[in-house]
């Protein structure tokens, strides 16, 4: 495995672009137990945060200090995991019998990662021929962690999974539901690529209207009967939108409450990304543990803002929180939605964006008529006006977030004294 270039602000707990960037390729790890035992804090540290990626997530990862002679001391009275770590600084004669050594206590079926300090293609031969996994010269990064257990124990033939993507409303009624169902009808009819719309919303949900749906089932189905959810039982739930879109559609109903474990749509969404290469999380504005568990684990996140005093207070805590609980992912997007509604004080989307350091992926005027019989129709925005210069602003949005171009820069502008107004009542 090639090294990625080490960043030494990932001691310190910052993740480089670079880190960011493989990040993004890896397939999550799937449930298995890691057991590292490394020397120096330089690998220790790394690996610490790897094991709170959320592509490990399914993972156990224990991390002990100290490095083949404190293994060789834990498995004499311990079984080894599925994967175990070791750091070694020991020269390669002496690396070798300390490995032949710990085998002794080895289960065969385990793998075994070195992390040495020699950069010595004779070593690396001959720990491949004595059945070490892979050999990875320190210094590592937490990215160089999480792509060689992937490679071990990811199938590169198994199926792609597809690209979840939640879009969340920094308040209620700023148009994320809206958002993201037109962003979906529009990767599903530009790219001609299947994709799947689940309505996280079990009691207001509106993806059954907007797209003039009145499906008997749907997402309440499959949360409530997870015993029974693959991906046939989750296809006879689909409502089928377009060519090449379908709605996992909520009940909209208020005969139950929608209380949920944290990791109650895990389930589906894993089997949803098995089955349509693009999935359309539409969560509702609430924080709970189960929609920030949705949140953390999605592979892009998309927060729709008004320009209001509020939304900017509401988007800074979730972007600052998603900082937090997803280090090696970028910062959501940002969309700053319904600008320009005439005689509402309004914030600028440069003052906006700048407060939080995040430039907005798209700013969508206040366009009444065309989103109003578009809702009241069940119609897409595309369907009632595909020339409308929001309609070109929805399709730039589904190049973004599908990859194929990238946010344009935004010429900044000061940063005035917004988030000063937010703190005065914290004082």
């Amino acid at each position: 495995m090639s090294n990625l270039a080490y960043d030494t602000a990932v001691d310190g707990g910052d993740t480089s672009q670079q880190d960011i960037a493989a990040m993004q390729a890896l397939r999550p790890i799937p449930r298995i137990s890691i057991q590292a035992f490394c020397e120096t804090e330089g690998v220790a540290n790394p690996v610490e945060r790897a094991g709170e990626d959320r592509r490990m997530a399914k993972a156990h990862l224990k991390v002990h200090m100290g490095g083949v002679a404190t293994a060789i001391e834990f498995y004499q009275s311990a079984p080894t995991p599925n994967l175990i770590l070791l750091e070694s600084r020991s020269e390669p004669k002496q690396l070798l019998e300390q490995l032949t050594q710990l085998s002794e206590y080895c289960d065969p079926t385990s793998k075994v990662v070195v992390i040495g300090h020699y950069n010595d293609v004779g070593l690396y031969r001959e720990l491949i021929r004595s059945g070490i996994s892979e050999y990875v010269i320190a210094p590592v990064s937490m990215a160089d962690i999480v792509s060689v257990i992937s490679t071990i124990f990811v199938d590169p033939e198994a199926e792609p999974i597809g690209r979840s993507i939640a879009f969340i409303g920094a308040k209620g009624g700023v148009g994320s539901s809206t958002i993201a169902h037109n962003v979906a009808w529009a990767m599903s009819s530009l790219f001609k690529s299947e994709v799947v719309v689940a309505d996280l919303d079990l009691a207001f949900g509106t993806a059954n209207i907007n797209f003039d749906q009145d499906p008997a089932q749907g997402i309440a189905e499959a949360v409530f009967s997870p015993e029974r959810l693959d991906e046939v039982y989750l296809d006879r739930l689909l409502a089928q939108c377009a060519e090449h879109l379908s709605l996992l559609a909520a009940p909209s109903t208020l005969e139950r409450v929608y209380d949920f474990d944290p990791d109650a749509f895990t389930q589906l969404i894993d089997t949803a990304q098995r089955s349509v290469p693009l999935l359309v999380l539409d969560v509702p504005h609430i924080w709970t543990g189960w929609t920030k568990n949705i949140l953390v684990k999605a592979d892009e996140i998309v927060i729709t803002a008004t320009p209001e005093l509020a939304n900017l207070r509401n988007t800074k805590n979730l972007a600052d929180m998603f900082k937090r609980l997803r280090p090696n992912d970028p910062p959501p997007k940002l969309i700053i939605n319904q600008a320009g509604v005439p005689k509402r004080p309004e914030i600028s989307s440069s003052d906006f964006a700048d407060s939080l350091g995040l430039s907005p992926m798209s700013v969508i005027a206040f366009e009444p008529l065309l989103f109003g019989n578009a809702a009241n129709n069940g119609r897409m925005l595309g369907e009632m006006d595909a020339r409308n210069s929001v309609v070109g602003t929805i399709n730039e949005i589904a190049h973004v977030l599908t990859g194929r171009s990238e946010i344009k820069a935004r010429k900044k502008a000061g940063l005035g004294n917004l988030l000063g107004k937010l703190s005065r009542g914290k004082k």
